[in-house]
This record gives C-alpha cells, sequence and structure tokens, in this order.
C-alpha cells in the first residue's frame, strides 16, 4: 500500500468512504461510475 499515498488526497477520501461507510447500493454505483471514467480515459489514450 506504499502507493496508495502518490494518490491524489480525493482518491484517498473516497477509498475511505468505500470501506467505512458505503451502502451496497451506492458501492454498485460507485463502481459503474469509476468504470466508465476509466474505460473513457482508455480510449482517449489510445
Amino acid at each position: 500500500m506504499k502507493d496508495f499515498d502518490k494518490f491524489p488526497k480525493s482518491i484517498k477520501k473516497a477509498v475511505r468512504y468505500i470501506n467505512q461507510d458505503a451502502t451496497k447500493e451506492q458501492l454498485e454505483e460507485i463502481r459503474k461510475l469509476i468504470d466508465y471514467a476509466i474505460k473513457k480515459r482508455q480510449l482517449m489514450i489510445d
């Protein structure tokens, strides 16, 4: 987890939220948002 410190504070807060407070429904919505953002970014890079 040493690499975790390299990420922005917003990512750290999101992970903390996921680990502590997110409901099952919120987790599924977060997963969809993150998957979409990652796929979109990968297409832009390629």
